[in-house]
């Protein structure tokens, strides 16, 4: 593993930051390297969102029907797209708390590095990873039929809103990641993952729930990039009447910004707390 330089903190603002720059690339080297030489965890991560897509499109594709109509590949993968950022929640809690029961931050933060490279570089590995998911989604996509018929800023745009919610999901994983204790717990909030992206609309339109149901489908964060995606995408959606779903581009930026400002600051003080 590569280590951090051992020269001083440097005192003024501009040189702080790029000693954390270069420190928070040093630990995302550390976890790209772990890519090279563990590869099967991490293209089994960017397939397994494939094979959920071939499931349902293909196993119960034709017996959910569309609201106003369409192909149901055309609904189901533009949520595909934001469920492949919720799966990126698992790999982020998995990471940071094994390194914590390690040793391996404790070893970090005993270095002469910047104290925010280890949560930096976390998430700099992190969101690349997911920026290969998405692409290889997309490319399956392709492959299966599906178009983007909204436009090539439309598009860029609705990468755009699913990249931010796996950014805002980052700083959630990294946070359950350090007040988890350990991979066994970490295992248990996993199975959590799942309620979360079925009780949404990525698979189906909200409004075929039970009332109550469905209302939680609605203002789930997931719903609103899916969504949001969608219409951006030009592919068939769901056309909810409810304010959030009439709203749901809007939705798709203010979730992820309430998870950061939330989530953030959190993970940034359990950090700093952590052997205290």
């Amino acid at each position: 593993m590569s280590t951090t330089t051992a020269t001083p903190p440097a005192r003024s603002p501009m040189a702080r930051f790029g000693w954390a720059l270069a420190d928070s690339w040093t630990v995302t080297l550390r976890d790209l390297n772990h890519w090279v030489r563990q590869p099967g965890p991490v293209i089994l991560g960017w397939f397994f969102p494939i094979m959920m897509v071939l499931m349902f499109g293909g196993l119960f594709g034709g017996a959910i029907g569309i609201p106003g109509g369409g192909d149901y590949f055309d609904f189901l993968i533009p949520g595909m797209f934001a469920m492949t950022m919720l799966f990126g929640l698992e790999s982020t809690m998995m990471a940071v708390t094994t390194d914590a029961a390690k040793g391996v931050t404790d070893r970090f933060r005993s270095m002469p590095m910047s104290a925010s490279a280890v949560v930096m570089g976390r998430g700099i590995a992190d969101m690349l990873n997911s920026v290969v998911g998405l692409a290889v989604m997309i490319v399956t996509g392709l492959l299966l039929g599906w178009r983007a018929g909204g436009g090539l800023t439309a598009a860029l745009t609705a990468v755009g809103l699913l990249l931010l919610l796996r950014f805002a999901l980052l700083w959630v994983g990294i946070f359950i990641g350090l007040v988890a204790g350990g991979p066994e717990v970490v295992t248990s909030v996993q199975i959590l993952v799942w309620p979360v992206g079925f009780l949404s609309s990525v698979f189906v339109d909200p409004g075929t729930m039970p009332g109550w149901l469905g209302a939680i489908a609605e203002w789930n964060p997931l719903s609103a990039t899916a969504t949001a995606a969608r219409r951006l995408f030009d592919n068939p959606g769901w056309g909810g009447e409810s304010w959030v779903a009439q709203h749901a581009t809007l939705m798709a930026v203010l979730w992820p910004l309430l998870l950061i400002a939330v989530f953030l600051p959190l993970s940034t003080r359990t950090f700093r707390r952590l052997g205290g």
